[in-house]
């Protein structure tokens, strides 16, 4: 049930509340942002290794893929508000234990729990504050509002997340930026807090109702194999991405001396590229390429490439910083192509979209999770290249599985075509 007061101040159809919910959300994930291009190469430096860096990320990476599951029906139970401030709360007393008594003494048991912690802020914190958002934004530009809730999420997390570090690092360090990021994530939150309200949830069902629509996204799986495809498309699409900030640029600083601040403008000006295409690519996709293919060819199989390329560019070109930097801009573009993944998951179930979505939903925090897990488990044995070849193999993986995940036009024609190819075959046998 949609409820936009008449007569409210907008901006673009947009309610002011939802717009500076925009704001709020780009300021809190700029701080969520803030060492997650860095933390894992100080961390090792400080005397973990690198397996023990994967775990904690690994930890904090499953975490955040079951809030992520669950950021939907906590929010039409308790109302976005109260999800919000929980996801605040719990970021913010996550960060300041994990600084406190997890980094300064090095203390890697404290970081565990605490960054574990940390975890549960965003899903719940962005997530919910984006269930709200279809509430309150207006059907005819609820694409709009969707695709700017990403934007600013995208931007906060990857562009000023890594811009700001690369400037200020050589000014407060890497300790003061974690103090930094608590600001951030403070003042964003408590504009999050305050612009949203409750009053625009549906009241359809009780707890234990919404709780079996929760599970039921579990149960779609075995009657949508497709759904399952997809939320594996979905893990894929950031496992090897997600990945990178984890020992990729403590290789570029050993083997090529690449400085942790060049890593930092790599990666913000590769999502800074990502940013501009998703609003480019998807238009491509629904207007010649379609939905599957733009997946299978431009996402899945464009990144298995540009992940052996940003591999071997240093290689070929040693330590190029434009080299590594055009790499970069191709591969955020490449990444776009995963854009319509989410409203291909839904056609595939059209009558549990909602169940659909908790799969893709909960595929993107699974990543975190996955991601970490692999560098552990394999850095050690076969090396950065072998790790990345892993990646690379799972992006080509996800383009053999997209083959299976045509939508119900796209078989029809198939069946069509086969049916008048058999035709013709009986055609031209019989004369």
């Amino acid at each position: 049930m949609k409820t936009v007061t008449v007569g409210e101040r907008s901006i673009g159809g947009l309610p002011m509340g939802v717009v500076w919910g925009f704001v709020a959300t780009l300021i809190f994930m700029a701080g969520d942002g803030l060492e997650h291009a860095w933390l894992s190469p100080y961390l090792i430096e400080k005397g973990l290794t690198v397996q023990q860096s994967a775990t904690l990320f690994a930890v904090y990476g499953g975490v955040l893929a079951v809030a992520s599951y669950f950021s939907g029906v906590l929010t039409e139970m308790w109302g976005p508000r109260k999800v919000m401030i929980i996801g605040m709360i719990a970021w913010l007393v996550g960060q300041v234990l994990f600084i406190q008594y997890g980094l300064k003494p090095n203390n890697y048991a404290v970081m565990l729990p605490t960054y574990g912690l940390r975890g549960l802020g965003y899903p719940l914190f962005c997530y919910s504050f984006l269930v709200w958002v279809t509430y309150r934004s207006p059907d005819r530009i609820l694409a709009t509002a969707v695709g700017l809730f990403w934007a600013c999420w995208s931007g906060g997390l990857y562009v000023v997340g890594s811009f700001f570090p690369a400037f200020m690092l050589p000014k407060i360090g890497y300790i003061g930026l974690l103090w930094s990021a608590v600001i951030w994530v403070f003042v964003g939150g408590l504009v999050g807090v305050l612009v949203v309200k409750d009053d625009a949830m549906g009241q359809a069902g009780n707890g234990k109702e919404k709780l079996k629509s929760l599970i039921s996204g579990l149960t779609i799986c075995m009657e949508q194999p497709k759904v399952a495809i997809g939320g594996v498309v979905r893990i894929i699409n950031s496992t090897g991405i997600g990945s990178l900030p984890i020992f990729f640029p403590l290789y570029l600083k050993s083997k090529y001396g690449f400085t942790t601040e060049q890593w930092l403008q790599v990666w913000g000006t590769m999502w800074f590229a990502n940013i501009i295409f998703n609003l480019i690519i998807p238009y491509i996709s629904d207007k010649w390429l379609g939905w599957r293919k733009t997946i299978m060819w431009l996402g899945s199989f464009g990144m298995g490439v540009m992940l052996l390329v940003l591999l071997y560019t240093p290689q070929i070109f040693g330590s190029s910083f434009l080299a590594l930097n055009i790499v970069g801009i191709i591969m955020g573009i490449v990444l776009c192509g995963f854009v319509p993944l989410s409203a291909l998951v839904a056609s595939m179930a059209p009558e549990k979209k909602g169940s659909a979505m908790a799969i893709v939903s909960f595929g993107a925090g699974m990543s975190y999770f996955i991601a970490p897990a692999i560098v552990g488990a394999f850095i050690g044995l076969i090396g950065v290249h072998g790790v990345m070849w892993i990646f690379a193999g799972m992006y080509f993986l996800g383009t053999v599985l997209m083959h299976f995940m045509k939508v119900p036009s796209e078989e029809r024609k198939t069946a069509k075509n086969v049916r008048l190819q058999k035709q013709a075959r009986q055609g031209h046998t019989g004369f």
